[in-house]
């Protein structure tokens, strides 16, 4: 073999192991993102009892666990994005409430949260003070309670159908929120994009454009908020003119269902369906919120899913996107309970433990005692035995404030939050205050007006809302009113009048009635707009305040409501 082949084969040789090796380190063609998804998250830091701490009777959630499950997945795939769909903070237990949910903002921080649609209960507090939670600083009457600097979220909240008019806005929350001028402006941005390993994802937020139906309108003064599909639909556009091509969609609205499989779509309800089919068909995730279900499908073409609430499930979104254009090829989710069974994240359980002593005073005062676990589990006609207790508290106290003469109490099941449990114990079980606290989280003001007869019926009929106007909100009432309905019939004359008695006699329709319920209810609050007409406004108090006092007042324990106050007619 002469010297220049030999010289020839040699570099051959090298040059293919050469080549050999460059195809070993060559990018794979596709990249696997993973996507970790909670939604109404509703501060629900320490692991609950009863029916908020359980899933399928498994005890699941608590923020020591949630973060441990997240810990785990994410070392699965470093190619993680951790995101939520709204409803973060606000109606939360008392640890969190106590601080303005600073504790909250900081321990999904320390979890990883990036991303985050806006919920409606994100606004409680006014969209001034979701400000703040944003980019941080001390509360302006409170202070850092705990001593420290809050700094505020890392993770961004984004929301593409809402816009904020300064012109309509009350000045005062203007200047808190350092906004300066007069010309409308998007609240928040509308999208974010993350480029993870080479390959970029944009993420979109919404919230329920009947976001003022469910807000106290104090809150959301100056704010217009848009269709979900028109907003999410323009976003995506905007991402796709940019050349992002993985597009997931936060979205604080989501569905009922009837099925009990946190994996499945059975018995979703239609409006679902009809908003996510009307959603850009380049959006390839819908992680949803809102309805506090537990879901999981496809539907035309998307993945949509929902984890339920409080922290007791985590979505885990697997998209497999090609390097060469950005596109997904491959897509599928699972829901997966925060199951108790694992070490608790160290740092999540020194941040409680740094926070628990300032509340301790507070929380751990026994204000009374119960029979029986009180639930929120509603009985065919959506009457609970929890929700027949609050409203006669509520009436109790109303009945006992000079000058109210109230006739009945009504109060809506949104409003109340968590069972009280009883344990396994024997005997009458203990009542805390914070345990109250969690079952009335929101603050709101019991307030006493005069009404017709009239509108109390078109108010009974108002829960049923709309055609297509989507869930039914049964108001829990107090003893002495009932009334029977019928869903077989058209919305608008479901309520069987001749049916709706207080204290025995028929209501008159040209009568006065006094009337108790929250400030969230008068101004319009779940749709109950029948009520705008009602005068002669007299306040009582603070909802969970009231309840405590109810239950400090009992000389025996509290037993549970009877449920025999509303009835169903077509489940007979």
């Amino acid at each position: 073999m002469a010297f220049g082949t030999r010289i020839g084969l040699a570099c051959g040789a090298a040059l293919a192991g050469v080549v050999a090796v460059a195809a070993l380190v060559q990018p794979a063609e596709t990249v696997d993102v993973q996507i970790l998804a909670i939604n109404d998250f509703h501060g629900a830091l320490e692991a609950a009892s009863g029916g908020t701490g359980q899933i399928g009777g498994v005890e699941a959630g608590g923020m020591e666990y949630l973060a441990a499950h997240l810990a785990r997945l994410e070392a699965a795939n470093p190619n993680t994005v951790f995101v939520s769909a709204g409803d973060n903070i606000g109606a939360t237990p008392l640890l969190s409430s106590l601080f303005h949910d600073e504790i909250t903002v900081e321990a999904l921080d320390l979890a990883g949260l990036q991303v985050s649609a806006l919920g409606n209960h994100d606004l409680d507090e006014g969209w001034w003070e979701l400000y703040r939670m944003q980019r941080g600083g001390c509360h302006p009457l409170d202070g850092c309670q705990d001593g420290t600097p809050y700094g505020g979220a890392a993770f961004t909240y984004l929301a593409a159908n809402v816009t904020l008019d300064p012109r309509r806005a009350d000045p005062a929350s203007l200047a808190r929120a350092g906004i300066q001028g007069s010309d409308p402006r998007p609240l928040l941005p509308s999208s974010v994009v993350r480029e993870i390993d080479g390959v970029r994802v944009g993420f979109i937020g919404v919230i329920l454009q009947d976001a003022p139906g469910v807000t106290l309108a104090s809150s959301i003064r100056g704010l217009t908020f848009l269709p979900e599909a028109e907003a999410a639909n323009a976003a995506a556009r905007a991402l796709g003119d940019e050349g992002v091509r993985a597009i997931v969609l936060l979205m604080h609205q989501g569905g009922d269902r009837s099925g009990a499989d946190v994996n499945g779509c059975d018995g979703i309800s239609r409006d679902l369906v009809d908003l996510v089919t009307s959603l850009s068909r380049e959006i390839d995730a819908v992680v949803s919120g809102h309805s506090h279900q537990a879901y999981n499908c496809t539907i035309d073409g998307k993945l949509v899913t929902s984890a339920a609430a409080n922290g007791r499930l985590v979505t885990d979104i697997d998209l497999r996107i090609r390097r060469s254009d950005g596109e997904v090829v491959d897509r599928s989710a699972r829901n997966l309970v925060v199951t108790r069974d694992v070490e608790r994240d160290r740092r999540q359980t020194a941040l409680l433990e740094h926070y628990r002593p300032f509340a301790r005073a507070v929380s751990g005062r026994i204000v009374g005692s119960i029979a029986a676990s009180l639930t929120r589990e509603p009985n065919a006609a959506g009457e609970s035995v929890l929700g027949d207790v609050v409203a006669d508290a509520l009436l109790d106290a109303a009945m006992r404030a000079p000058g109210a003469r109230p006739d009945l109490a009504i109060w809506n099941p949104g409003g109340i939050r968590a069972d009280l449990t009883a344990g396994s114990g024997r005997g009458p079980a203990p009542v805390s205050y914070e345990a109250v606290f969690s079952v009335l989280p929101f603050g709101n003001e019991l307030v006493v007006k005069s009404i017709s007869g009239e509108a109390l019926l078109q108010t009974l009929e108002q829960q049923f809302g709309a055609p297509g106007a989507g869930r039914v909100r049964i108001m829990q009432v107090s003893e002495g009113f009932t009334y029977a309905y019928d869903l077989s019939r058209p919305i608008g004359q479901r309520v069987d009048r001749a049916s709706v008695r207080l204290r025995g006699d028929p209501i008159v329709p040209t009568r006065q009635y006094r009337l108790a319920t929250s400030n969230y209810l008068w101004d319009g609050g779940d749709g109950l707009r029948a009520l705008g007409a009602a005068t002669d406004a007299m306040l009582v108090g603070t909802d969970h305040d009231i309840f405590a006092d109810y239950f400090s007042r009992q000389s025996s324990p509290v037993p549970p409501g009877p449920q025999n106050r509303i009835r169903r007619l077509d489940t007979r």
